[in-house]
This record gives structure tokens, sequence and C-alpha cells, in this order.
């Protein structure tokens, strides 16, 4: 399958537009259609892998992958992503957190890594995958491509505004991949990113590539969690599936698109953000009015320039019917507290920032009256943010097994100024 700019001024086979990241205008890659499916097409996928394989396998046809998606697919997804119904009636969580980070960017990223692997010529110098993260992206990816031959990796993330753990996870691989503590928010890291791209000269002798939601080889792989939990609870209740959110730069909320527009039993899409309303405020005015990021308790949803609003402006360029596709709501601090506080006592689960922002959301729709079948989306552990859920709830969170691992491990990161002639001469360096 080819892949269209959402600028226009550049076109590619699906394997090298995952290989570039970033299109060479400085837009994002869009399949240039988008495959149909029946509900019928995955009788007998009952697994994640098995599902992911059937939906993205017509996205590589006719491409050096098109035999490995299912092995592909097999050795990315190789954890569980359960659908769990909860005491509310009529309400789910979707764990996505069962993956070596503990995030649900491990997803895209193990994904994303073995078709790159796949891809590369051995003969070829080393690339540099390049990724800023406001939390979870950069530990996945830098776990996705630690060790592996052939690669780099350079992990931006903004110092001070992730969690300790987070932080750890971040700097603690060493070996190929490099970690900056950037001087900046998030935004300042994404730009940095996307000004690496844009150096044509840093591209000649650093050869990069992007790791970030940027690419499609994270975006479309998200949406295969989505079909199989739509999938999941078709085969049990025969209705569609309505999910909530959490979202920042917006790739999540893309892949369940995507899903719904390749045919799987997807309801309604509310995208839940934290205090930063770029998008609630874009879904309600048709303005798009970027902002400094502010800093938050779900601080891995800090965007204010959300690089998906992009492809989600392409996909539907009039407003009205973008606003008929989805919707968005804000909760502040305060509230993220309180239902991290209540979701424990009436729910009997402990769930993190973000995932209680879509929790509060779902809230606001019960309040309202809404009685449909709803699932929340849990993005995170919330180990991965002891020190803000701990105090909330009073007692300790486990850790699990495979955060463990890397939290054993001494970590250490480059302090960087947010200036990006600054990062492109460390890549250059190597450091």
């Amino acid at each position: 399958m080819h892949c269209l700019s959402t600028r226009g001024g550049d076109s590619a086979p699906i394997t090298l537009a995952l290989q570039r990241g970033l299109a060479l205008d400085g837009g994002l890659y869009l399949p240039e259609r988008v495959p149909h499916f029946q509900i019928s097409d995955f009788e007998g996928a009952s697994e994640l892998p098995a599902v992911a394989t059937r939906l993205l396998q017509p996205f590589f046809e006719d491409t050096p992958l098109s035999d490995q998606v299912g092995a592909i697919c097999s050795e990315a997804l190789n954890f569980p992503t359960p659908l769990c119904a909860l005491p509310e009636p009529g309400s789910y969580l979707l764990e996505l957190f069962h993956g070596p980070t503990a995030a649900f960017k491990d997803i895209g990223a193990r994904f994303l890594a073995e078709c790159l692997s796949r891809l590369r010529d051995p003969m070829a110098a080393d690339v540099t995958v390049l990724a800023a993260t406001s939390g979870d992206t950069g530990s996945a990816v830098a776990a996705a491509f630690h060790g592996r031959p052939g690669f780099r990796a350079a992990i931006l993330f903004p110092d001070g505004r992730v969690s300790p753990r987070q932080a750890h996870l971040l700097s603690c691989f060493g070996d190929n991949i490099a970690s900056y503590a950037v001087q900046g928010n998030f935004d300042a890291c994404q730009a940095m990113v996307k000004a690496a791209f844009a150096n044509a000269e840093l591209q000649a002798h650093c050869p990069l590539t992007s790791a970030n939601s940027i690419s499609l080889g994270r975006l479309l792989p998200q949406s295969a969690y989505y079909a199989h939990s739509a999938l999941t609870h078709w085969r049990t209740h025969g209705t569609a599936l309505n999910f909530v959110i959490p979202t920042g730069n917006l790739g999540n909320g893309l892949a369940a698109l995507y899903a719904r527009m390749m045919g799987l039993p997807v309801g309604e899409i509310v995208l839940a953000t934290n205090a930063n309303r770029v998008l609630p405020d874009f879904l309600d005015s048709g303005r798009y009015e970027p902002r400094a990021s502010l800093a938050t308790l779900a601080n891995a949803m800090d965007v204010g320039a959300p690089s998906n609003l992009e492809r989600l402006r392409a996909l539907f360029p009039e407003h009205s019917a973008l606003r008929a596709e989805v919707s968005a709501r804000s909760v502040d601090d305060t509230r993220i507290r309180a239902r991290i506080q209540s979701f424990k006592r009436e729910q009997g689960r402990v769930i993190c920032p973000h995932t209680a922002v879509a929790a509060e959301v779902l809230a606001d729709l019960r309040r309202a009256g809404d009685l449909r079948d709803w699932c929340i989306v849990a993005t995170a552990h919330p180990a991965k943010f002891e020190s803000v859920v701990e105090p909330l709830i009073g007692e300790t969170i486990a850790v699990p097994p495979g955060m463990r691992h890397w939290l054993d491990r001494p970590a250490q990161a480059i302090a960087l100024a947010a200036d990006s002639a600054v990062l492109g001469d460390s890549l250059l360096r190597g450091d």
C-alpha cells in the first residue's frame, strides 16, 4: 500500500514511510486507502496477535513484509490486553499496561521495531530512532530497540515534568540508547525532533527515523487492540462498544477512529484530556490554537500542540464531519485526584492519573443518563505514578515484575538545552 503526506507533497510505499517516519514535506503519512472488514472476517481470531494480523495484513500486501505480518504481530504483541468488566453495569476497563514498560506505548513501539529490523539493510549505516516523549513513549521505544543491531535510539523528555519512575525508565537502558533530559516542555522536545528531520545535512550524516505516533508503524498496530476488544464485546453482547480514551498527542484516539473506519464494532469515541484543552477547544470552535502545555498530574498528556491533529484534519477536513466522528472533554487535577480515590472505593481497582481522566469523563456521561456500554482505556500501570497515587489511596502499589527489572538498573540522562542545533551536534557525536 502507498501512503500520502497530509501536506500533499510526498508519497511512499508503506515500508518506506515506516523507515522515514516523517514525510519529506514535513507532513504525516496516511494510508492512501482504508481497508474495510466484516465482523465475519475475524472468525477464529480470538487473541490479539491473530486479530492484529488480519487487520494489518492488507496494509503490507505487495511489500517485503507481506509474508511476515503474522510473525511480527506474534513477537510484538506477546502480552495480554484484557477487557475487564467493572462492577458498574455496562462499564469496562481495557488494560493496556501489561507490556515490558507498563504502558500502552509498548504495543506500537514493539511492532515498529519488529518491522524496521526486518527492513534494515545489514550493509547500511546504523539508523537513529528519534523520539520525543511526555512520559511513556520514550521508555517503550527504548525497550523495543535496546540491543537491536543496526539501531541507536535517542529519547528526549522534559526534565522535571515526568514522574520519578518514568524518568528512571527513560534513562536506565544505556548501550545503544541515549536519553536526553531537555530543559523545556514536551512541545519543545517535539519541535526539536521535527527540526532534526527537516535538517538534510544532519540526515546525511546521521540517518533518522521516528518512533513517535507521527510514525504509522506506531499508529496502525494500536488500532488492533480496539479491534480486539470491540470484537470480544460484540461476540458476547452483539452491540458496539463505546470508548473513552485518554489522549495527549492524539495517536491513541486516532487509532480507535481507524478501527471504526475499517468496519470494526467500535461505537462512540470520546477523547479525554487533562487541563490542556487544545483538542476540546478545537472541536468546539473549529479553531486550532496551539499553546504552551500546562503541567498536570496526567503528565504524559501534557501536550499543547498535538501532532496527530494534522492527520485528523486531513481525514475529516469538514469540521462538521469531524465533530460527528469524535468529541473531547477536559478534566483538571482536582477531579483526577478525586476520581483515583473514588475508583478504588467504588470499582475496587487502582488506576493511574491518565486512566482517571477517562474514568471521570465516563462518570460525567453516567450522570447525564448514558447507560450504554462504555470502555475506559487504561493506558499505564499506576505503579509508574506511585508518588501521586499512593498518598490518595493510602496503600503501596505493587510494581509489575517487568517494570521492576528496569527500575533495578542504574539510570543516567544527558542534560540538554531546548535547542535543535545542540541536539544535532549531540547526535552527530553519537552521545
